[in-house]
C-alpha cells in the first residue's frame, strides 16, 4: 500500500498570537510559515508525488502552493475530514486562558474522554482522518500502483492522531506526540499493519536548543508554534 506523507501546516498568525484558532476562517501563514512553504518542494523534491490532498482551511491551502507551483501536474483534493478538530466554544480562544478550564486536564490526560463545548470529541476527530487516510490509500494504490507516494496537508492534532492510530497507541497516548510546524511525518501501509518511517522532520534540530523560558509540560492543543 502507499506511503503517505503528513504535512503540518507552516506557522500561522493564530500560533504566534497563542490562540486555538480551530475552523476560524482568515488564519494565515506568517512570515516564518510563508518561509517554511516556500522550503518545502526543495524539501520533497526527491519524491515522486502521485496525489496532494489538503485541509480546506486556509494554512493549509498556502502551505501547498508552492509546491503545486513547482509540480503543475498536480492539483489539490480538498478533504474536510482531515481539517482541524472542532473546537467549538474553544475556537479563537487565547491558550493561556484555556489551560485553567477543568476539560483542559482532561484534554491533557484523558483526550478519549474529550469533548469540546458546542465542536466535537477527539475521538470523533481521529475516527474521521483515520477513515479518510484508509480510502485514500485505496483509492492511490488503486490509481498509481501500490508503491505510491502522496501527500496530506494538515493539522497537529490530526496529524498525531494518525500517527497514534499508526502505531496502534490509545488516544490516551496521543499528547505525547510532537509535530512542529512545516514537519513532515511518513507512515508506509501495508496489508498488514503501518510503519512509521518519519516523525515530525523539519530537516533542523531548532526547536531542541534550550530556551530561556522553558516549554510547558503539558501538550499544546492545536500543536504549538514550533521552534522560535
Amino acid at each position: 500500500m502507499p506511503t503517505l506523507l503528513l504535512v503540518r501546516h507552516g506557522r500561522s498568525t493564530a500560533n504566534t498570537e497563542g490562540l486555538l484558532a480551530g475552523w476560524s476562517p482568515g488564519v494565515a501563514l506568517d512570515g516564518r510559515g510563508a518561509a517554511q512553504a516556500a522550503a518545502l518542494p526543495g524539501r520533497l523534491a526527491e519524491l515522486p508525488l502521485s496525489e496532494i490532498v489538503a485541509s480546506p482551511l486556509q494554512r493549509c491551502q498556502e502551505t501547498i502552493r508552492p509546491l503545486l507551483k513547482a509540480r503543475p501536474g498536480l492539483t489539490v483534493h480538498t478533504d474536510e475530514r482531515i481539517g482541524e478538530c472542532h473546537y467549538g466554544d474553544w475556537t479563537g480562544r487565547k491558550l493561556a486562558e484555556l489551560k485553567d478550564e477543568p476539560l483542559m486536564e482532561v484534554v491533557q490526560a484523558h483526550p478519549s474522554a474529550a469533548a469540546f463545548p458546542g465542536g466535537e470529541s477527539l475521538r470523533t476527530m481521529q475516527t474521521r482522518a483515520a477513515e479518510a487516510v484508509r480510502e485514500w490509500n485505496a483509492r492511490v494504490e488503486r490509481d498509481h500502483g501500490p508503491d505510491a507516494v502522496y501527500l496530506m496537508c494538515s493539522h497537529g492534532d490530526i496529524i498525531k492522531s494518525l500517527v497514534a492510530d499508526a502505531l496502534g497507541l490509545h488516544l490516551d497516548l496521543f499528547q505525547r506526540i510532537s509535530v512542529e510546524p512545516c514537519s513532515v511525518t511518513a507512515i508506509r501501509y501495508t496489508r498488514l499493519r503501518p510503519y512509521l518511517v518519519r516523525l515530525g522532520d523539519t530537516g533542523d534540530f531548532a526547536s531542541l536548543v534550550p530556551r530561556e523560558e522553558p516549554p510547558a509540560d503539558d501538550a499544546p492543543v492545536g500543536g504549538g508554534a514550533g521552534a522560535p
